[in-house]
């Protein structure tokens, strides 16, 4: 996958976990990874400046909380803005979604199977 797809909607991706439940960094990677069949896999590098950017712009906010394991992990929680946002970024995609579907058509030929003339 494109990384350059990928950059359009991770910070809507990180809203819609959060919007589910507070996660730290880590959990954040794998939730991603599973709920995408791994066609979302970030680094540590990409999601923090990231879930900074949400943090700033008040998306966001960070509490610390001691794990089962008993180390000291930072949580990441939507907020009422953030939950705003969320749903400004889901009408964005919807609107995108629908203009690509209309040019490109609802039904691809398989993957390598894409002729055009």
């Amino acid at each position: 996958m494109d990384k350059r797809y990928m950059a359009l909607g991770t910070s809507m991706l990180v809203l819609k976990l959060l919007a589910q439940e507070s996660m730290y960094g880590y959990q954040i990677i794998r939730q991603l990874e599973q709920q995408s069949q791994n066609v979302f896999r970030l680094q540590e590098g990409t999601l923090y400046p990231v879930l900074h950017t949400l943090e700033h712009q008040g998306a966001v906010t960070s509490f610390q909380q001691t794990a089962e394991n008993g180390r000291l992990r930072k949580y990441y929680q939507i907020t009422e803005q953030g939950k705003r946002l969320l749903n400004e970024k889901l009408q964005e995609w919807q609107t995108y979604e629908t203009a690509v579907n209309q040019i490109m058509g609802q039904a691809l030929p398989a993957a390598g199977g894409v002729a055009f003339e």
